[in-house]
This record gives C-alpha cells, structure tokens and sequence, in this order.
C-alpha cells in the first residue's frame, strides 16, 4: 500500500484564462502563489491557495475541448469547498449573479450544500461545516 499523506492539488484547464483568473481569485477568494506564461505553449499556469495552502494548478491552452459535466461523465466530478455558513454563501453568489442550485442536504451527513459552475461549467460545490 502507498503512503499518502495529503492531497497536494488539483488542476483544472480553462478556456478563457482572464475570465478564470477573475472567478477563482476574485470571487472565490484563492490566493495567487505564482503566475507563469510559458509563451512555447501558448499557455499560462496559475497555482492557487486557500488559506495559504496551495490547491489548485489553473492552465490555459489553446482551445481546448470542452469537457462533458452534463449527463455525469466519469473522471474528476467536481470540487468541493467547505463553509461556514452555507446560507450566507449562497445569498452572496446570487448577489454577485452566479447562478446557484437550490440548498440541499446530504442525506448521509444531514449538512448543506449547494452547486455553481465556473466559467467552463465545472461543478463547485460548497458544504457546510
């Protein structure tokens, strides 16, 4: 058996790199580590923390294909964030007009939750604490 000790990341391919950048960092509060154009591919490579620790690797390359969300298809489902409060979270992104699945609640867990998309449609889901 492997000895793992954590997740390290995630990566995630986008296709319009700026509007990416705005939604994971402005919107969803991720911290920039470092920010890279690597102009031989015509690509940029974005890590991102949360509360200072690094989660996501965000590329851009040339047009990519568009990844299937919906029917479910199999591979990476979604990320998921955890929150204090869920009914806050989910008033703010309709403030900000992101579009938002009701509140639900896991019926193993009995916690909240709640799904948005970002500009590629990848699910976010947000779980209550």
């Amino acid at each position: 058996m492997l000895s793992l000790s954590k997740i390290h990341h995630i990566a995630a391919i986008c296709s319009d790199y700026q509007k990416s950048k705005k939604f994971y960092t402005d919107f969803l509060g991720l911290q920039i580590l470092q920010e890279v154009h690597r102009e031989e591919r015509q690509s940029y490579k974005l890590d991102l923390a949360l509360n200072g620790v690094y989660i996501l690797e965000l590329f851009s390359f040339p047009n990519p294909p568009q990844r299937l969300s919906r029917p479910e298809a199999a591979g990476l489902r979604h990320l998921a964030f955890e929150v204090n409060d869920i009914a806050a979270t989910h008033r703010l992104c309709l403030l900000e007009g992101v579009i938002a699945e009701e509140i639900r609640v896991d019926e193993y867990t009995n916690k909240s939750f709640f799904f948005i998309s970002d500009p590629d449609g990848l699910p976010i889901e947000f779980y209550e604490k």
